[in-house]
């Protein structure tokens, strides 16, 4: 029975989905409530915003009729949580929040789940040694998991589909194990996730007149549950007498969220460098490096999504390696990956106009600035320390 129900969850959770999204983009054209380009954005023009609420909505009902059949005592709090982050990433879309505001909610939702909703990690899986950790250490752990988490999806939202199709790919990733391991309320809310990305991704992708982005009201709600499926799937995991248990499961979760993590740290890396802001908008992540190599925003995504599918199968394969191990070749494997649009883009001087910074974290590398239709100069992109 359980399988039906996760699959009637996935359906259902798409097709409510599909039938909001084009309901939400007439009134949001209405509100004028539109996406225009800018620093972060790689949009050519502007695309009505807040695809987030059909998501928020479909996963919400998807889940509700799902756990009908299973228990599930934290779903209220989860539910309060991320009505909190939900009604944040609306508020950002429509007014524009300080970082310093976004951060205190992601603390407050954070805490919610770990204090109410009592999800929150207990055991290290013998990193450093160490197995069972105290409460407070494990809070500490788990509030920081939750906030990079969060952030890396909002990060990750500059290209069509790509953060919502890697949450697809993750959220199915981490429903397959909570499915086969007996944990099937988990497996609902993986797959009533997955199912509601799905819908506001085609529109996201291949929508022209009902074409949609799905804001920080999305990007942050996507994030939040997201984290809680991985607190989850490491905590089910320390018993490793099950038939099913994952070894190695701190780098296994490195591994499945291996581009949105990545990513993020290679961003902020460099903003660091150049005396930025951690978050600062700009056009240095890996997609936007794709971009001008000339890739479309379809293949972009695409792309990535395979290397994401390519890192997934490559941890489960070699979980027995251990977490340092698999740790260090993930983040070796990264940096490799990260590096080669940087090396071409460095070797055949692809600089976009509309690029004005290409900080590509390659020491001694020439960044062109434009003087917009005046001259054009070369420096070096160590020296650069603003826009």
């Amino acid at each position: 029975m359980g399988i039906y129900v996760i699959l009637f969850c996935f359906i259902f959770a798409l097709v409510i989905s599909v039938y909001e999204v084009p309901v939400i983009v007439k009134i949001v054209i209405k509100l004028n409530l539109l996406d225009h380009p800018g620093e972060r954005s790689s949009a050519t023009e502007s695309v009505p915003t807040l695809g987030g609420i059909a998501i928020f909505i479909s996963f919400i009902l998807a889940s509700a009729i799902g756990l009908y059949s299973y228990e599930l005592p934290e779903m209220t709090y989860i539910v309060a949580a991320l009505i909190v982050i939900f009604f944040i990433g609306l508020t950002d879309d429509i007014v524009n929040l300080s970082p310093f505001k976004k951060f205190a909610a992601q603390f407050v939702v954070a805490g919610m789940l770990i204090f109410l909703a009592d999800i929150h990690f207990t055991n290290l899986h013998g990193i450093f040694g160490i197995q069972e950790i105290g409460t407070i250490p494990g809070f500490l752990i788990t509030c920081f998991t939750i906030i990079v988490i969060i952030n890396s999806f909002n990060l990750i939202d500059g290209v069509d589909g790509l953060a919502a199709g890697l949450t697809i790919l993750i959220a199915s990733a981490f429903g397959g194990w909570f499915m086969i391991s007996g944990h099937f309320n988990y497996a609902v809310l993986s797959f009533s996730l997955s199912g509601a990305t799905a819908g506001f991704f085609f529109y996201n992708v291949y929508g022209v007149k009902n074409k949609i982005f799905m804001g920080d009201t999305g990007s942050l709600v996507l994030g939040t549950i997201i984290s809680i499926l991985v607190i989850q799937f490491n905590e089910f995991n320390i018993d490793q007498t099950q038939t099913v248990a994952i070894k190695a499961t701190p780098a296994i979760s490195f591994g499945i969220l291996s581009y949105p993590l990545m990513d993020m740290i290679r961003v902020i890396t460099i903003r660091l460098v150049h005396l930025r802001r951690p978050f600062q908008a700009d056009k240095n992540h890996f997609h936007h490096r794709l971009l001008t190599l000339g890739l479309s925003h379809q293949l972009v995504t695409y792309s990535i999504i395979g290397f994401n599918i390519l890192f997934i199968l490559t941890v489960f394969y070699l979980q027995h390696f251990g977490i340092f191990k698999l740790t260090a070749y993930i983040s070796l494997a990264c940096v490799i990956l990260v590096m080669i649009p940087a090396y071409f883009i460095k070797k055949y001087r692809l600089i976009k106009k509309n690029d004005p910074v290409q900080q590509l974290l390659i020491p001694g590398s020439e960044t062109e600035i434009p003087d917009y239709g005046i001259r054009t100069r070369k420096i070096k992109s160590s020296s650069v320390t603003k826009r």
